[in-house]
């Protein structure tokens, strides 16, 4: 019987025994790789010619032992033949479209999608001469009006950030397999815990370990997984453009991957119940959350997700200056541009986009929207301190409301 996800997260892809019994794998701070003699380099170029999966390690950019762990632990926990570690999200991801696009290819890619992400297609790929339509982040109508006959690729988020909108994934991957259209799902805000694209019929999954994966803010780290013949190209092209992680930030993905399943069901009931007490909150106009009902995408999250997530995205009612206020009143969340670690980190996502309003208008977030990434601080503490900070909407900012 294979082992449930949880038990996987702490120990797949690590071989038995460790070097010097170590329970933990160790750090192959390493970049190049003696051979003993020139036969055996000879020998290993016909097995690099030939794909050998069993090949040894030659230079840091084409592979490290401790790198390796990490990837075959995201593989065995996304049900995927393998996975490829990048140095970050947007490498992974940039990677991927490079060595999977031509020139004269289409692609389709959802509308609010995160926003590095679209000014890549937008500034980036145009200058290949390949073309993108974005479309309605959970309109599969649009998505099979866009497909033209060069359309090569499908680029989505499942959940889609800040909105926490949720595609039907599997009946996306249909539609695509129906017209030869390879689908390529950034799943970080959803992890291998809450879902698995792969299953669904997806063809290659993206990650930014850095957020839940890592689960601790300090690496910086990307993944793609999905079919070694779909990979093969990609692997080249990461040894080629040099999107690499550091053997240490692989150390700490696996460390961070070890209490996945444990922090991500922890930030699920966290997540859930902050929502659910945002909607009696009078100076919330918008609760985003797929695990409430009325989330314009309910059912679809509750058929295809095992858990809604610790993101929680809320409109304040008023000014910007009024959701500036809630959150420079909260005394347990960070102020910071990310999510997915154990510390609960807050934002004013407009903020951070650009200083000008007609910047910030054109990716479409709200100046009153906050972005709550919970972590997994208890979350009773967590609503008491978020309910203290709204009460600073239409609040007259005096000594007791600054405590």
């Amino acid at each position: 019987m294979k082992p449930h996800i949880a038990t996987r997260t702490v120990h797949a892809g690590e071989a038995r025994p460790r070097p010097s019994g170590a329970v933990t794998t160790p750090i192959a701070q390493c970049s190049t790789y003696a051979f003993e003699s020139t036969s055996e380099i000879q020998s290993f170029v016909e097995k690099k010619a030939a794909r050998d999966p069993d090949l040894r390690y030659e230079y840091g950019r084409y592979g490290n032992p401790t790198i390796a762990v990490a990837e075959r632990r995201i593989a065995d926990l996304e049900q995927g033949e393998a996975a490829l570690l990048f140095a970050s999200g947007m490498s992974a991801l940039t990677t991927a479209l490079l060595s999977l696009l031509d020139a004269g290819d289409h692609l389709i890619v959802a509308s609010s999608t995160y926003r590095q992400t679209r000014n890549f297609v937008i500034d980036h790929i145009a200058r290949w001469r390949i073309d993108a339509t974005f479309v309605a982040d959970a309109s599969l109508d649009e998505v099979e009006t866009a497909i033209e006959p060069r359309t090569r690729a499908i680029l989505f988020e499942t959940p889609t950030n800040p909105f926490m909108r949720v595609l039907a994934i599997d009946r996306l991957a249909s539609i695509a397999k129906e017209r030869g259209i390879l689908t390529l799902i950034d799943s970080t805000l959803a992890t291998p815990i809450n879902l698995r694209p792969l299953d669904l019929g997806v063809d290659l999954v993206i990650h930014s370990a850095t957020k839940y994966l890592g689960g601790h803010n300090d690496l910086l780290g990307g993944a793609v997984v999905g079919r070694r013949t779909l990979l093969r190209d990609i692997e080249k092209a990461r040894g080629v453009l040099g999107g690499v992680p550091s053997p240490f930030d692989a150390y700490l993905l696996i460390r961070g991957l070890k209490t996945l399943a444990l922090r991500v069901e922890r930030q699920n009931r966290t997540g859930l119940r902050i929502a659910e007490r945002l909607l009696a909150e009078p100076a919330v106009e918008v609760v985003h959350y797929p695990g409430l009902a009325g989330h314009p995408d309910d059912e679809t999250a509750r058929r295809l997700l095992s858990g809604f997530g610790g993101v929680v995205s809320l409109e304040v009612r008023g000014t910007s200056a009024d959701a500036s206020r809630v959150i420079d009143a909260l005394r347990i969340p960070h102020i910071g541009p990310t999510f997915g670690g154990v510390e609960s980190i807050a934002q004013q996502q407009a903020l951070f986009i650009s200083p000008d309003e007609a910047e910030r208008r054109r990716y479409g977030i709200p100046d009153t929207l906050i972005r709550y990434a919970a972590g997994i601080e208890d979350p009773d503490d967590l609503i008491a301190d978020l309910t203290r900070a709204l009460a600073q909407v239409g609040g007259d900012g005096g000594p007791e409301d600054s405590q």
